[in-house]
């Protein structure tokens, strides 16, 4: 028997492609009334009103291709994605700053940006992140755009994710689930590897969801049940729990002793008193370029967030001829997860435990002085306040010269430099060379040929002023540490009675 629609649902389904007729309009006035200046033809409690509200389309996220056939090819293998944002503060240019930046770790991720919108709002909604209206409006755009999942720029809570997804039927992640997912990605080491596992697993714990009757499943209780299966037991998702917990532990355990192993390392340099330097700075502000263009190191340099994950050692020489290490850290980013800065804490402590460190920052980007603040919250986190800092302000060739100039002015140890292009790199040396700290005993000795190990130390470890090949032996003046120093003390002449 076929069924025919009644009057009455012709009407509901033309009244509802009606309202979505008038939402659609209502979306393009609202994207109007954004672009609109409030010149005086209305006044600024009309336009708070009508647009504190509004879902915000952010124009020029889109990263699809024009070429359908491209774009099938890309369906197959990445996340179609529609991301939010909610303006709680600062200017508008900071919010879409911001979701920019989003835009960015989402391909990063590997995935596709379709669209992206932001909400004006005093503070994230509790239950649904952007309230229940524009919950159901965001719905329609995944709806429209064929997105598979919505990316939140900010962390929720358990809550705020569940809630979410049950309205707009597709994934919900937060900006920290991304950006851990972007570190499993990239982690090569084992140590790299372990910390990942141990921040995907605490942010984890508080949000294990579980489905239909799964969540009361419980053990032992019944007939046959075993040994040690009696008793109440414990429902699924305790055992979930539990098992992560448990997980967490071994984790901490083997972190643990890997940075048992790395410090090790860290005594016989400090030992052998070779200065050290740390290249710190925001996700893709050119580090690991800068650390290729210092050392000729070959390390992987890739236009994208967080490509260095693994701390890379390298030993450099000043121009004068003075040893020391470049250490290329973990690339920060603003906000960056709490679970991160605990996991990674021992691969930070390269630049806290570093004489000098360079702090590189993206001359072109829109707001460096935000990198540089939220790269400084990490540092301070680490406990590495006290170590000299000479901001190295990146891609100067790209940069606006404005911008070079106010950054070179504002901070007092800078120099801008393009690790591309080379320009400014001798000057940066030189200045690593000055600020870098100098052995503090200065000595003039007469040391036999028959110790030229001696002298080799003096080059690796001291700073040699001037050397001379006598009948007698090297005639050396030199810079080293006190250690150093007693060594060369029986070679060193006494002085004419």
């Amino acid at each position: 028997m076929t069924s025919s629609s009644s009057p009455s649902q012709d009407t509901n389904r033309f009244a509802h492609s009606q309202a979505e007729g008038l939402r659609a309009d209502a979306l393009m006035e609202e994207d109007v009334a954004w672009s609109f200046e409030i010149d005086g033809e209305r006044d600024g409690d009309q336009f708070d009103r009508s647009e504190r509200a509004a879902l915000r389309r952010v124009a020029g996220l889109s990263t699809e291709l024009e070429d359908v056939t491209e774009v099938e090819y890309r369906q197959l293998r990445l996340e179609r994605v529609v991301l939010v944002g909610v303006w709680t503060s600062g200017t508008a240019q900071d919010a879409e700053n911001s979701l920019a930046e989003l835009a960015a770790l989402a391909e990063t991720a590997g995935a596709l940006v379709l669209d992206g919108v932001i909400q004006r709002r005093d503070k994230p909604d509790a239950a649904t992140y952007i309230g229940s209206g524009k919950a159901e409006e965001l719905r329609d755009i995944v709806l429209e755009s064929g997105a598979d999942t919505v990316i939140c720029d900010g962390e929720l809570s358990p809550g705020q994710l569940i809630h979410l997804e049950d309205v707009v039927k597709v994934k919900v992640i937060d900006r920290t689930a991304l950006i851990l997912d972007i570190f499993a990605q990239h982690a090569k080491s084992r140590e790299g590897k372990a910390q990942v596992a141990l921040a995907q697993m605490q942010y984890m714990l508080p949000r294990l969801r579980g489905w239909g009757q799964s969540l009361s499943r419980q053990m032992g209780g019944g007939k046959g049940g075993g040994l040690a299966t009696r008793g109440p037991g414990e429902t699924k998702i305790e055992t979930d729990r539990r098992r992560i917990r448990e997980k967490m532990a071994k984790m901490r355990r083997e972190i643990a002793e890997m940075k048992t192993g790395r410090e090790i390392k860290r005594q016989e340099r400090k030992r052998n008193k070779v200065p050290s330097v740390a290249i710190a700075g925001y996700t893709n502000a050119g580090k690991s370029s800068l650390l290729n263009r210092l050392t000729g190191a070959g390390v992987l340099v890739e236009n994208a967030l967080f490509a260095t994950l693994d701390p890379t050692v390298r030993r450099a020489e000043t121009p004068s001829g003075r040893l020391y290490t470049l250490a290329d850290t973990v690339g920060f980013v603003r906000h960056l997860p709490h679970h991160l800065v605990e996991a990674f804490r021992s691969t930070m402590e390269e630049v806290g435990d570093s004489d000098l460190i360079l702090h590189v920052v993206d001359g072109s980007h829109p707001n460096p002085e935000e990198q540089l603040a939220a790269v400084r919250e990490v540092i301070r986190d680490v406990g590495a306040t006290g170590v000299p800092e000479i901001v190295v302000i990146n891609k100067a060739d790209a940069a606006d010269p404005l911008t070079l100039q106010r950054l070179l002015r504002v901070e007092p140890r800078s120099i801008a430099v393009s690790a591309r292009t080379g320009r400014g790199i001798p000057e940066l040396l030189a200045l690593i060379d000055s600020e870098l700290p100098r052995p503090s005993v200065e000595i003039e000795a007469l040391v036999p040929y028959t110790h030229g190990k001696l002298v080799a130390r003096a080059h690796d470890e001291g700073e040699v002023l001037s050397e001379e090949h006598t009948p007698e032996g090297t005639l050396l003046k030199v810079r080293v540490h006190e250690e150093l120093a007693a060594e060369f003390a029986p070679y060193v002449p006494t002085p004419a009675g």
